[in-house]
Formats: structure tokens, sequence, C-alpha cells
């Protein structure tokens, strides 16, 4: 499954939001995030139609186009539901904080400097801890060596 990140995503709706709600941006933005988490994005589209700027504005002047465009180009890439129900990351947040306590705790000991090939395999014998994987990795081998 291929996810657009729901917070990139988000930051087209908050540029329309200013044309098609003003005032009314942050209702309009809840409304519109609750329709794509429950795959509404076609209601998110006509919701967007009769804001949609002529072809004659330019790019950066029609945020409203922008959005529309951005959605209507991806719906394979929308099924946050599914990604939901099934306890996945729909944003890219969960990643970057990962980053912190996953990769930079273990580079950025004070006095240690990396070799980039060994960082990159510490790195992904981190990631396997992380995801609960280590066990599998190392079982056979520690069998071998027992």
């Amino acid at each position: 499954m291929y996810l657009i990140d729901f917070f990139y995503l988000r930051e087209y709706l908050t540029t329309a939001a200013e044309v098609v709600a003003g005032p009314k941006k942050e209702t309009w933005m809840e409304e519109k995030k609750t329709w794509l988490k429950e795959n509404r994005w076609a209601d998110v589209l006509e919701s967007l139609r009769p804001f949609l700027e002529s072809e004659e504005v330019p790019g950066k002047d029609a945020p409203v186009r922008a959005c529309y465009r951005y959605i209507a180009n991806r719906p394979n890439c929308l099924d946050y539901k599914a990604a939901l129900a099934a306890g996945l990351p729909i944003g890219s947040g969960e990643i970057e904080s990962a980053h912190r306590y996953v990769i930079q705790i273990r580079l950025k000991i004070a006095g240690a400097w990396w070799k980039i090939e060994n960082a990159s395999k510490m790195l992904a014998l981190r990631v396997l801890r992380s995801n609960a994987e280590w066990e599998n990795y190392w079982g056979p081998q520690g069998q071998k060596a027992a």
C-alpha cells in the first residue's frame, strides 16, 4: 500500500481553505480531514469544485486548483481508512520522530565516530531491534553458535 503523507496533503488543503472557507477554515479543514480518513476524497473534490480558479490564473495564485489536482491525480494513494484500520501511520511524523531515538541517539554518542560502511550496518541492526525483529534475525545464527 502506498499512501500520500496525510500531513503533506493537509498543506494543500490548508492553502485551499483560505480561499474556500475564509474565517471558518478550521471547521472546514476538520471536516475535510475526517472525510479523507473515511476515504471520501471524491466528496472533498466536489467541495472544492465551485471555487476552482480559471486556467488563466497562474499556478502560484491558484491554491484551490492545486489542491484539487493533487487529490484528483492520486486516488489510488489515498486509502487512509485501510491504513488506519491496520494500525499503520498515515503521515511521516512517526518516522521523523523515530529518527531521533533510533538513529541519532546511537550515532551522536559523545566521542564516537563512524565509518559509513559500519554505520549503515549498525543502523540496520537498530532498526531490526526497534521493529521487534531482533530474535527473528538472530535466532537461527544464535542457535548455530550455541
